[in-house]
């Protein structure tokens, strides 16, 4: 049983991106518009060996993803994500997502170039749903049966590194339908499924490769 002292807690509100490519490597981004380290992105690559790497903008953020995640190695470098929509004209973090919407990446070794899609039927669901009961982390007793059933490998609810509780809040889900994505200035081939399910921590990204809108809650209790 949980103690009843008040936890200490952390809330990110921003999206996050899995897909998967040919040469087996995988990745999970993050990026993050409201946080109580600002605005930031960084990216979780699990490579074909298993090998877990974060790639963080710079120490701050690296303790605080690591001390929650679970990673081999960390890589500090600049990570940059730009938004266009179809025709190139640049989107601002508040901007909703859209069809057609284009994502550019640098971050260390990483280079990558995504294209979003239509949103899924989840989530045209998940629109319909009140934004703060959505983000709410007692709503994750609801969504966690589903997300398991539905997902393989997802979880919105779970134990996290250092003690910590973790809560996810998805309120929209759109396809992700293409990606360039090199390592190294290596082409990774074309887009591929997030499989197997990525082990960072608790839970994977959704197998189909898709961008998540969420809020996420990290709580700690003191022992």
């Amino acid at each position: 049983m949980l103690p009843s002292a008040r936890p200490r807690s952390w809330t990110f509100e921003g999206r996050i991106a899995g897909w998967g490519t040919a040469s087996g490597r995988r990745f999970v981004l993050g990026t993050w518009r409201n946080s109580p380290l600002g605005s930031f992105t960084d990216v979780m690559v699990e490579q074909p060996d298993g090998e877990r790497i974060l790639l963080a903008p710079h120490a701050e953020i690296a303790d605080f993803v690591a001390s929650t995640y679970t990673f081999d190695r960390t890589v500090l470098a600049p990570v940059l994500l730009r938004r266009t929509d179809a025709d190139g004209n640049s989107l601002p973090d508040s901007a909703a997502t859209m069809p057609g919407e284009r994502w550019s990446i640098e971050a260390g070794p990483l280079t990558a170039r995504v294209t979003l899609g239509s949103r899924t039927v989840l989530g045209w669901l998940l629109r319909g749903v009140p934004r703060r009961l959505a983000s709410a982390p007692a709503f994750t007793h609801l969504t966690d049966p589903v997300a398991r059933v539905l997902f393989r490998g997802v979880r919105t609810r779970g134990t996290a590194g250092g003690g910590r509780q973790e809560y996810y809040g998805a309120t929209d889900l759109r396809r992700l339908v293409s990606a360039a994505t090199l390592w190294d200035g290596e082409s990774l081939g074309p887009l591929r499924p997030l499989s197997p399910p990525v082990r960072f921590g608790f839970g994977s990204a959704p197998r189909r490769p898709s961008v998540t809108d969420l809020v996420t809650t990290v709580r700690e209790y003191a022992p």
